[in-house]
């Protein structure tokens, strides 16, 4: 009779072993994939960030330099902060909204010079994605969006 319950001690042990190798792999593994999951979607955020600056920038420079009426440049601009809505914080997308404001509000003033543009980049107030960029920094520091709708 000790021999069988030496046994079945034996293999008790064997099948516990066994279950706790396979729940730390299935752990590790589960973090694993969540942590690729977590950079994937920062590589999309920063890259979303990204096209929105290079964007906006482009946008701003021309309506420095010319004024018009058509909506029709502002259309990529409109898309990519829609495309934030979905995965970015709300003072990201506030501050996205904030830049297209003023680029919108840019265009509607007359041109400027080259002198005027020269002193607009001197007082800094040519600098409207300052509170943009620092609205994505502080979500890209998170690893996660923090204030959600």
């Amino acid at each position: 009779m000790d021999a069988y319950i030496s046994a079945l001690m034996g293999l008790a042990g064997i099948a516990i072993g066994s279950l706790t190798s396979f729940a730390s792999t299935w752990m590790t593994h589960r973090s694993q994939v969540k942590e690729k999951q977590r950079e994937a979607e920062a590589v999309k955020r920063e890259k979303l960030f990204s096209d929105f600056i290079a964007e906006a920038t482009r946008l701003y420079g021309d309506a420095l330099s010319h004024q018009k009426d058509d909506v029709s440049d502002l259309v990529l601009l409109y898309a990519l902060v829609a495309q934030m809505r979905l995965i970015s914080s709300r003072p990201v997308v506030d501050a996205a909204e904030l830049a297209m404001v003023r680029i919108v509000e840019t265009y509607l003033t007359p041109n400027r010079s080259l002198s005027e543009i020269r002193d607009l980049a001197r007082s800094g107030a040519m600098n409207f994605l300052l509170d943009f960029g620092e609205a994505c920094r502080a979500e890209l520091a998170t690893g996660h969006l923090s204030t959600r709708r």
